[in-house]
């Protein structure tokens, strides 16, 4: 295969500085391309902090719109003429569309016209997501038009196995696996934290529960607060107490009801890894997870982490080795799950040090190869294409 460099634009609504999974894996594999010597052109919304910013060759910004529910987030607003105008001077060798709101779509009719190969990366379970703001009845209107969407690309990357068979069940077509990486220099037990235990009103024989994530309907944590007070009931003696990190339009509402939780809202860099590593026990509820990048950032950290089998979880944790599993949807057997966790000294120091073990071999390299390899495949023609999937 061929090693020459590529022009890629890739196209996203959502980039760092904003929090979330899908920036900081489009950072991640931005900047692992550019490392690699490939040309990249980023295309997404103008961001707050782009007040003076003005597009150049390495960066295309657009207008964008307030996403409902997601404050600080928004949607691309269609760009389609400056997309064709701009590609037809620069034309790239291929597309990656991360998103698929106005500007997704946009690039995807831009690549089309142009005839540029597009790849599309399937990263956020909307058709999930309207369940839990009201909008269920638009459930099926979503997934239709997600499929649409996805099914015009040469190819579509999904984040996980579980991902992929649930997008083939529904009609996707093309679908290949690109998982996810961890840092684990960064995510790592050394920086654990006396001072910042002690800050949460904890010993180091106490027991911290920590859960890292949006505060937010989907994460389902309501299931998390059951496990919590259960918890509290079945083992008294490790002085437990539930730290949250993370912010959200739930906030309010869960610390009226865990009024002796810590809330740490939003923690980024350095500061997120010492809150990761000064926990013991990661309560990972969420069902709508295409992958879940704080599980492997849990398990570099040496955190015990409990979670249903699926997505991450279900690639990365094998029950009773690096970790406790439950059956999707099977609330009680979360619930069990994480009891079997704290049942015994032994078993949670093992489940850690295991855990620790399996992540530090997740580093981005071997993601971001497999990714250059997915969008090399992209401008072959596809009857050329091998038959076999390419794994990680």
């Amino acid at each position: 295969m061929s090693t020459s460099s590529l022009y890629i634009a890739l196209v996203t609504e959502t980039f760092t500085p904003e929090i979330n999974g899908v920036a900081n894996t489009l950072e991640r594999l931005v900047n692992g391309l550019r490392a690699r010597g490939h040309q990249l052109q980023l295309v997404r919304p103008r961001q707050s902090s782009d007040q003076t910013r003005k597009s150049d060759e390495h960066l295309l910004l657009t207008r964008g719109w307030p996403l409902p529910g997601y404050p600080g987030l928004q949607w691309g607003q269609s760009a389609r003429h400056k997309l064709l105008s701009r590609w037809r001077k620069e034309r790239p060798d291929v597309v990656y569309i991360a998103t698929e709101g106005p500007l997704g779509w946009s690039a995807l009719s831009a690549a089309r016209r142009l005839n540029i190969p597009v790849v599309s990366g399937f990263h956020t379970n909307f058709q999930q997501y309207s369940g839990h703001y009201g909008a269920a009845i638009l459930t099926r209107l979503i997934t239709n038009y997600l499929r649409w969407f996805h099914n015009a690309s040469r190819m579509t990357l999904a984040p996980s196995v579980s991902q992929q068979i649930e997008l083939e069940r529904r009609g996707f077509e093309r679908v290949e696996l690109l998982a996810r990486g961890v840092d684990s220099q960064l995510f790592n037990p050394a920086k654990r934290s006396s001072e910042l235990r002690k800050q949460w009103g904890l010993e180091e024989s106490d027991t911290a529960v920590i859960h890292v994530g949006r505060l937010a309907a989907e994460k389902n944590l309501k299931l998390l607060a059951e496990t919590f007070r259960t918890l509290q009931q079945r083992y008294p003696q490790h002085n437990l107490k539930l730290i949250l990190v993370g912010d959200g339009p739930q906030r309010a509402q869960l610390q009226a009801q865990l009024p002796e939780a810590v809330f740490c809202g939003v923690q980024r860099g350095e500061q997120l890894a010492a809150h990761y590593a000064s926990g013991d026990l990661f309560v990972f509820p969420s069902l709508s997870e295409t992958f879940g990048n704080v599980l492997l950032e849990a398990l570099a950290s040496g955190l015990g982490v409990v979670a249903y089998d699926q997505a991450a979880a279900s690639q990365h944790i094998r029950h009773g080795h690096n970790g406790a599993l439950a059956m999707p949807q099977d609330h009680q057997a979360f619930i069990e799950a994480a009891c079997w966790l704290l049942e015994t000294p032994e078993s949670l120091r093992r489940v850690r040090l295991n855990g620790r073990q399996h992540a530090a071999r997740q580093g981005w390299s071997t993601i971001i190869d497999l990714f250059e390899q997915h969008l090399r495949n992209a401008l072959i023609p596809i009857a050329d294409l091998p038959t076999a999937r390419t794994q990680p």
